[in-house]
């Protein structure tokens, strides 16, 4: 089922046509004419129940002895098909905000998950009729989305490259926001955005993994310092030799790359010892 348009022209003709037959209508049971009165009063009565009235961003979808007949979106005051039952919608932008959910992410770690999603109806026909109550139905098939899109990805990255569900924010909304696209098609609406609100390690793991993280981040660092205290030995002898400042035999280069990388890479503030002798005594 798709939308529609639905017939109507402007409301207040509809009321000026709904009073001139009740003036109609009084006329005739004046001069006793009651057939012709009645007949008026039932024209006026089927006129008056195709009048509406539309709210800025509603829709009033129009079903007729059970057929659907169209939306109304325009706001204002129109006159409609009469005898027809109206179903409203509202087509404002709206914000679903899951629960706290616990899944497991691909390494099989428990972790807390929740989003937000905005989302509003571009379809009053699929969200009226193609689907029992749309707004139940986004709110199950956005905390089913967030459950699948959650258990593709790791909570976090130690060794590896690739997507996280703490390292890759953005990558990972914009695919929940697809998926949720796809899944709520069929219920008219459009998913604007969808965003993660909160993410964390269930709390029967939560200490192991931040003890986790903490070493990671230990090891990373440390890796770090040793590659760039490579450098400063490798760019060091290179100018001394370049410049002619010294020479300096394979022996005092392994004592003086040593001085360095201790100097370097040591937790503590380096204690400068003045040798004077030589390195051989």
């Amino acid at each position: 089922m798709e939308e529609i348009k639905a017939w109507k022209i402007n409301g207040f003709a509809g009321v000026l046509a709904v009073l001139a037959l009740v003036a109609a209508a009084v006329f005739l049971f004046t001069g006793q004419n009651f057939f012709a009165g009645i007949l008026m009063i039932i024209i006026a009565s089927l006129t008056a129940s195709g009048i509406i009235v539309v709210q800025p961003n509603q829709a009033l979808a129009l079903t007729f002895f059970g057929a659907y007949k169209g939306t109304v979106r325009d706001s204002g005051i129109w006159l409609t098909i009469p005898l027809c039952i109206r179903k409203k919608v509202s087509l404002r932008v709206r914000n679903f905000n899951s629960a706290k959910l616990k899944v497991n992410d691909v390494e099989g770690n428990p972790v807390e998950i929740a989003a937000v999603v905005v989302f509003r109806v571009v379809d009053s026909a699929k969200a009226l009729f193609d689907v029992d109550d749309y707004e139940e139905f986004v709110e199950i098939q956005s905390e089913t989305a967030l459950r699948h899109v959650a258990t593709k990805y790791p909570y976090d990255l130690f060794e590896d490259d690739g997507y996280s569900l703490r390292g890759n924010a953005e990558e990972v909304a914009e695919e929940l926001a697809r998926e949720l696209q796809i899944r709520l098609a069929v219920a008219g609406v459009e998913v604007m955005e969808a965003r993660l609100t909160h993410l964390a390690y269930a709390t029967e793991i939560a200490s192991a993994m931040l003890q986790r993280q903490q070493a990671s981040a230990i090891v990373s660092a440390r890796q770090k310092i040793v590659e760039g205290a490579v450098g400063m030995a490798h760019m060091a002898i290179e100018m001394l030799q370049k410049d002619n400042i010294v020479e300096l035999d394979e022996e005092r280069k392994v004592a003086m790359i040593n001085n360095l990388m201790v100097a370097i890479v040591a937790e503590r503030a380096a204690q400068p010892v003045i040798n004077t002798g030589s390195l051989y005594q």
